[in-house]
């Protein structure tokens, strides 16, 4: 298992692979790697001869600094993770210093206006950190395909978004949400729930697949309301939004269309965790 801290280091390894014309794979993370993680790591392996898998808190997404201090970090455990999976995979796992430079600030970023619906309502300056990472990243791996989870599919559109627009040669790869047993999605974030509020949470999925069967005959400001009064009805839950929105825009329904795709998008706190998910809602 090859592990790199430095950017120097990693792409002397990859450069072989370049060399050789292979294909790289490659699977951004923060760590506190879990089952999605790995269904990402899979793909990857399945269709690329490299993979390469990125651990980095990176400290400009975050606009709250107590969210970031509390951001799991398990470094050991999470190599440990891998290794078990296929010891191929090269993890790159550096510093801020490596990253940055000394300069950690986000550089400002035009989404067409992605990033001014939901998370960026919520999270001012979210999406300009996650552009200067996932641009510095790519940079750095030089990968044939990148992926990218569909529990953060605003993310996951900018992402693509930063790919046409600054002309990056990756073709962004869009997989699946994975989720638990009783239908909450997979995050990093879960390990930080107690046991019972782990265990309520599976109200947020139970209350999307409600909502997406409603789509069907429903406005979208009825499902929103019915949303909303579920979630009043738990006094463990704040609900910060839910909305629905068309899929390549992310602009919000306001009338539905026959040749439009629409998600349902949902953000909630238990215990103080910020919790998100979303549905598709064919």
């Amino acid at each position: 298992m090859l592990v790199f801290q430095t950017q120097n280091a990693l792409q002397i390894e990859l450069k072989k692979a370049q060399n050789q014309s292979k294909k790289i794979g490659f699977v951004p993370t923060m760590g506190a790697l879990h089952r999605g993680h790995l269904s990402l790591l899979e793909q990857s392996i399945s269709e690329n001869e490299i993979t390469v898998l990125s651990i980095f808190v990176n400290p400009t997404q975050f606009n709250n600094a107590e969210d970031l201090k509390k951001y799991p970090r398990t470094l050991e455990k999470d190599i440990a993770l891998v290794q078990e999976l296929n010891k191929n995979i090269l993890i790159y796992a550096p510093t801020v210093t490596d990253i940055y430079k000394g300069n950690t600030i986000s550089r400002s970023f035009d989404y067409d206006g992605l990033e001014h619906q939901m998370e960026g309502k919520h999270r001012p300056g979210h999406f300009d950190g996650v552009g200067t990472i996932v641009k510095k990243l790519f940079e750095i791996v030089e990968p044939t395909h990148a992926y990218f989870g569909e529990k953060d599919f605003q993310q996951l559109q900018i992402v693509k978004k930063l790919v046409v627009k600054h002309k990056i040669p990756v073709n962004v790869i869009p997989c699946e949400i994975y989720r638990e047993p009783s239908g909450l999605a997979m995050s990093s974030r879960n390990e930080r729930l107690s046991d019972n509020a782990r265990n309520e949470s599976k109200l947020i999925y139970k209350i999307l697949l409600e909502a997406k069967d409603k789509f069907m005959l429903k406005s979208a400001k009825e499902v929103t309301e019915f949303v909303v009064r579920e979630f009043k009805k738990h006094k463990n839950f704040t609900l910060e939004y839910f909305e629905i929105a068309e899929e390549e825009t992310l602009l919000s329904c306001k009338r539905k269309t026959k040749n439009k795709k629409y998600r349902g998008f949902i953000a909630v706190f238990i215990e103080d965790i910020r919790l998100i998910d979303n549905i598709s809602l064919k």
